[in-house]
């Protein structure tokens, strides 16, 4: 394998790494159905296509392509895919899919000689570009290869990265990860709203964070974007939504759980909390709400016919 890869998809996460991969030396050549992402990406040095059949065609055997989709759009992107890859060519899901459909897709691939990496990409947009965690699953001889490219180096922090176990182990790695950030999310949630509305003491939340944020035993990359947030809007936070939104992966979890037969009630009630803020809008959403827009840049401002909560 060279240094040399195709990326189909330029959201925040992808648009972040290929800047990261570029930095790095990598030849990519990109594909975005949105070409205002695709133009960013040219400027600093990515080759542009108008097509997956053109990006197929730009890469050197065996080729290499990262998918950075919707776990939704997954399928139609390999759909149109696989036909144009030859044996021995590598596909990376490098989002969030489900796991069971992994290990699907990865029998599909072997039966046609394709091979084929899951791969969990941990850090938000930031750590794509500034180094991320990764956890990968597939053939241990692939991710090897990957490795001996300098791909693992070049894109993650020092030694934020490994090989998880056959094909599905990255994603599920990843989806437990995320599963236990819904529970640690809620957590902090709770905490803030008794720090937020204490009949005792009225508190800097600012300054809370900053000392929770070092050497305490919660120190954690949440709480410290939990100040960014207080920094950003306050401790009433008023411009933040109380509705906190979820995106599968903690639901994913629970039904992994109940398959075999793990109790998960911190994760279970994380999930409740969210679904019920849906229709009544609380502090612990708009916390929440804070970390979800700083790490993942998710949309998370209050609507205007959402009521204001201090």
């Amino acid at each position: 394998m060279k240094k040399q890869i195709g990326y189909i998809g330029l959201g925040k996460m992808g648009k972040n790494m290929v800047f990261r991969l570029l930095q790095n030396g990598w030849n990519v050549i990109a594909y975005n159905r949105d070409t205002e992402k695709e133009k960013e990406v040219i400027a600093q040095g990515a080759l542009g296509t108008t097509s997956i059949k053109e990006l197929i065609s730009k890469l050197s055997t065996p080729r290499v392509v990262w998918l950075m989709v919707a776990h939704q759009a997954v399928d139609e992107v390999i759909n149109e895919l696989v036909p144009l890859l030859d044996k021995g060519d590598l596909i990376i899901d490098g989002g969030n899919s489900p796991y069971q459909e992994t290990m699907r897709r990865a029998k599909e691939f072997s039966d046609k000689g394709i091979n084929f990496l899951d791969i969990g990409v941990s850090g938000g947009p930031g750590g794509a570009l500034n180094g991320a965690c990764m956890m990968a699953g597939g053939e241990k001889e692939i991710y090897n290869k990957l490795e001996a490219t300098g791909f693992f180096k070049d894109t993650c922090l020092p030694n934020g990265f490994g090989y998880m176990g056959p094909s599905g182990a990255g994603h599920f790695v990843k989806m437990v990860h995320n599963g236990i950030e819904y529970g640690m999310m809620q957590s902090i949630a709770e905490g803030f709203d008794l720090l937020r509305h204490s009949s005792e003491f009225d508190l800097d939340l600012n300054k809370v964070t900053e000392v929770y944020s070092h050497g305490s035993v919660i120190t954690s990359s949440l709480v410290s974007w939990m100040q960014d947030g207080y920094k950003k809007y306050g401790k009433d936070l008023n411009e933040i939504s109380g509705k906190a939104s979820a995106s599968g992966e903690g639901k994913w979890t629970l039904e992994a759980g109940k398959r075999e037969n793990i109790s998960m009630p911190a994760i279970q009630t994380s999930l409740d909390v969210r679904s019920a803020s849906q229709q009544k809008p609380t502090y612990q959403g708009k916390v929440v709400s804070t970390m979800r827009g700083e790490f993942g840049q998710h949309p998370v401002k209050r609507a205007e016919d959402e009521p204001e909560i201090l």
